[in-house]
């Protein structure tokens, strides 16, 4: 058996566990830009799940213009560790350790491209399977996916009763997707790809 016996599953483990919790941090800072509903159970988990790490960063590092700087830095440094992790289970250089900070990066704007897909998705199967109801889940869904969707659907308004904004959203968000990271991963020499 290979080296790889046991560092796959713990790769693989910690790119659960920093994962879900980047993608917790992410989604904190998001519900707070849109002004999503706070009392939100949803919102309630997610601010006191990312606190504990969050009060001691804000001592440190200052709201600017309205947005919480603190979240961004957090969501870094949680994916910089991560991805140190994967390196030196993988046994790179210490020359790679420093630069996860800047493929961090990279993988933050990756996810987050892919949260706002996804949340897209949800919300148009939801919608088919069961529209209309209350479910804080959903509630929160829309309030993310509002912002992308709103000005699309001024573009495109319902075409008999069909609204295909959000598959217009999605096609653009793949287009960013496709267009932005491909040469951001070829000019800092990612591995994660």
């Amino acid at each position: 058996m290979g080296s790889n016996y046991l560092a796959n599953p713990l790769v693989f483990l910690i790119q659960i566990l920093f994962g879900a919790y980047t993608l917790i941090v992410m989604l904190r800072f998001i519900l707070q830009l849109v002004k999503a509903d706070f009392y939100n159970p949803v919102s309630q988990f997610v601010v006191k799940v990312t606190t504990p790490l969050l009060r001691p960063l804000r001592r440190i590092i200052p709201s600017m213009g309205g947005m919480d700087v603190a979240s961004i830095a957090l969501m870094w440094l949680v994916k910089s560790v991560e991805l140190m992790f994967i390196l030196l289970l993988k046994s790179t250089g210490a020359s790679s350790l420093l630069a996860a900070f800047v493929w961090s990066i990279l993988e933050l704007v990756e996810q987050a491209i892919d949260l706002f897909l996804f949340a897209i998705l949800i919300q148009v199967i939801l919608s088919w399977v069961s529209p209309g109801g209350y479910n804080p889940v959903v509630n929160l869904i829309y309030s993310i996916t509002d912002p992308l969707l709103r000005p699309a659907r001024r573009i495109i308004p319902p075409i008999a009763g069909l609204d295909l904004s959000p598959m217009a959203v999605v096609i653009g968000l793949v287009l960013l997707k496709m267009l932005l990271l491909p040469p951001l991963q070829l000019l800092f020499a990612t591995p994660f790809r």
